[in-house]
């Protein structure tokens, strides 16, 4: 048995049947890990006792109560920590933290019956685009394995991809979880901030960060969700709004949609092949009922100038706490307390970690965080009443997730147009807090493109329907990588 050219619906049928076991779709998942991954390279730690363990222990009980999840393999990004479970963050200062206890959304998982079978690679502490910066390795697409999978959360979007595993979580600061899903051709969605908790996430930005689920299709992506979300004590910025029945809003019609698309998500820096498929998934919804109007989003672009002053400061004060002395990387021989901070953070931390403590330490400095940080805030707070005056008249707000599709690994974007366009396109939405999700929308040279649609505070219900229309529309979900075909 094969978990890549099975939906989750059918995994369900054949288990409540009995015709397979939790341990049987386990094994399957482990033993494509084991056949690809020398090549994806999305795993740091696979937890193969354990996830046998467990699917034992579920096999056991009986079929009544099982929900849609039960017995799903499931990737963690290595920034959600996982009790007795190595959790990095790709860091060589976390290189050997076991935490002591489960993150909020690992207990829901646990609580779905799902099974975890590793964690997954990123750029360290989620600061990248690439995963290209991660102390241990460097994850390469599945579509083609010399092209980045995108970042941070490239681990999870990578084995969604290569059928590894048909679920995964990762993290999504600035893009994190949307850009690598639009890179891999899978579905990522960053749900508002506060509908999942953050307890027990590594912190990179704290005002910015949202755990958000990487599925292969919408459905799926829905499921998870509705397991993970809801309010938490001990994370006071999560929201006490009741959650939906995410699946049930997937009915597919959208006639009457109002879409607004900003001119400043198809201007200069985005591709031409990008623009055309997004054109394109236009035409489609239109067909299925839907009207689109251009619009203008008039402080986008500032958005990447508040977003670094923001997250930089944000995990300045975030990581200040690893100092080689509670935990984390503490180096020998070491002769006082000042050899002790300078030498655990330097030798601990990567240059890009280093870069961003250094920038938001700058930021929030006395001579420079009214003219920095401050007016970085009055801009989000101008970016948050931009999209509130769209939402007033359209349902949905659609772009692309990316300006293009999957660079090569150690090709740095060196087109000043196309990494503004890369920020505007993305880290607006997690400066005003929305939900968002990506969904692939065609292809250019073999690579993915992705399709974002934004929507209204606690409205993901409103953009599971509307992907999933499109998604139902087009053939896109046929789509996979070749990669481990004829090993099965």
């Amino acid at each position: 048995m094969t978990l890549a050219n099975k939906t989750t619906a059918e995994l369900q049928s054949l288990l409540h049947t009995k015709e397979v076991s939790v341990k049987e779709v386990t094994e399957a998942s482990l033993a494509r890990i084991a056949r690809v991954d020398n090549d994806v390279k999305a795993f740091i730690t696979v937890t193969e006792q354990g996830a046998l363990a467990r699917a034992q222990q579920l096999d056991s009980q009986t079929t009544n109560n099982r929900g849609p999840l039960f017995g799903m393999p499931i990737g963690i990004k290595d920034n959600i920590v996982t009790k007795d479970v190595l959790t990095t963050c790709a860091s060589k200062m976390l290189e050997d933290f076991v935490p002591v206890y489960d993150a909020t959304v690992i207990e829901k998982i646990n609580a779905a019956g799902m099974v975890i079978v590793g964690k997954l690679n990123m750029d360290e502490f989620a600061m990248g685009s690439t995963t290209e910066r991660s102390a241990f390795k460097r994850t390469s697409n599945p579509w083609n394995l010399e092209h980045v999978p995108g970042g941070s959360s490239g681990g999870p979007a990578a084995a969604v991809a290569a059928g590894e595993v048909p679920f995964s979580l990762g993290s999504d600061t600035g893009g994190s979880v949307r850009q690598p899903a639009a890179f891999c051709g899978v579905v990522g969605m960053k749900p508002t901030y506060g509908r999942v908790s953050r307890a027990g996430l590594v912190a990179f930005a704290s005002s910015l960060d949202s755990i958000g689920p990487i599925t292969r299709n919408v459905e799926d992506n829905a499921l998870l969700l509705a397991a993970i979300a809801g309010e938490d004590h001990r994370d006071a910025t999560s929201s006490n709004r009741e959650v939906p029945d995410f699946k049930a809003a997937l009915t597919g019609n959208i006639k009457g949609l109002k879409i607004g698309v900003p001119a400043e998500y198809l201007g200069e820096g985005v591709s031409t092949e990008v623009k055309n498929a997004v054109k394109e998934a236009l035409e489609m919804l239109t067909s299925l009922g839907a009207e689109w109007e251009e619009v203008t989003l008039p402080h986008v672009k500032y958005a990447s100038e508040s977003y670094y002053v923001i997250s930089s400061a944000e995990a300045s004060s975030n990581l200040a706490r690893y100092d080689g002395i509670r935990y984390g990387y503490r180096p020998e021989g070491v002769k006082n307390l000042e050899e002790l901070y300078l030498r655990s953070r330097s030798e601990g931390f990567g240059d890009e970690v280093k870069k961003r403590i250094l920038y938001g330490t700058y930021a929030l400095s006395a001579n420079h965080h009214e003219d920095l940080y401050v007016r970085a805030q009055k801009v989000r707070t101008l970016i948050a009443q931009d999209f509130e005056e769209l939402f007033k008249k359209y349902d949905v707000i659609i772009g692309p997730t990316s300006a293009t599709t999957a660079y090569k690994m150690d090709e740095t974007v060196k087109d000043a147009m196309t990494l503004y366009a890369n920020d505007i396109l993305t880290v607006p939405v997690n400066l005003a807090g929305l939900p968002a999700i990506s969904v692939p929308c065609g292809f250019d040279s073999g690579l993915p493109i992705g399709l974002q649609i934004i929507g209204k505070h606690f409205d993901e219900a409103m953009l599971y329907n509307v992907a999933y229309a499109f998604e139902q529309a087009t053939d896109f979900l046929k789509s996979a990588p070749t990669i481990g075909e004829g090993d099965e």
